[in-house]
């Protein structure tokens, strides 16, 4: 039996701003690393194997936080960061020996960015609802296959994040590890979908709070058995 916890990151200075984010990598603010913090609490309890994140830095800092700040089951390994994306500005000098069992790797990987929110990014939600009405910025927010101006709709964020899912953090599942998968508000709301089996009636009431970890226990033939809430 293997334990996938998902976690959004924690509140960004542009989520206290009530702006829209998507790809622009905005830091957590004082209350995102709190936020953090309390679920590096909540999941102490867990030896985390192996983490998955995206490339912006607000799940990169949750990430972290939550593999440092708890008194976890396994605290006496370091987690480290893997860059095995294509990445031509890497510069490929992290090779070491040893000590691999005392680690948890994390691997940084797009397909786990938030949505591309498009045209529609810096600008505010509130403002904006204003500005087209209430109903328009509902359905470029929360429905399925709905883009919005010049982004992408949570379909074509699915189209990346879910493949992703089964082709990456599914094995270590089935292999019987402890995945810890930090990324955004759409990216996990895409997987979360995929695994709760919601029909597109169903995805505009799924919203995840900031920093909230969600834990489902899963079989070797990747069944879920039992979904918490922490």
């Amino acid at each position: 039996m293997a334990t996938l916890i998902l976690v959004r990151h924690g509140q960004s200075t542009w989520n206290a701003a009530n702006r829209f984010s998507g790809w622009v990598d905005v830091p957590l603010n004082r209350v995102g690393r709190q936020e953090a913090m309390q679920a590096a609490k909540k999941i102490s309890s867990y030896c985390i194997d192996v983490c998955f994140t995206s490339k912006l830095v607000r799940a990169i800092e949750t990430t972290a936080i939550c593999l440092t700040e708890g008194t976890g089951a396994c605290h006496d390994k370091s987690p480290v960061f893997k860059h095995d994306f294509d990445d031509s500005d890497w510069h490929g000098w992290d090779k070491y020996e040893g000590y691999i069992e005392q680690e948890i790797p994390i691997f940084i990987n797009p397909a786990l960015d938030e949505r591309y929110y498009g045209d529609l990014q810096g600008f505010n939600k509130a403002k904006m609802a204003e500005k087209v009405g209430k109903h328009i910025v509902h359905q470029w927010r929360r429905s399925l296959d709905t883009r919005p101006p010049g982004g992408e709709s949570l379909k074509d964020t699915a189209a990346r994040t879910i493949p992703f899912f089964q082709n990456r953090i599914l094995t270590h599942l089935k292999n019987g590890d402890n995945v810890l998968v930090s990324a955004h508000g759409n990216s996990l709301r895409s997987i979360l979908m995929h695994l709760d089996h919601l029909s597109p009636e169903e995805v505009p009431h799924l919203e995840l709070a900031t920093g909230i970890p969600i834990v489902y226990k899963i079989d070797a033939e990747a069944n879920i058995t039992n979904k918490v809430i922490l």
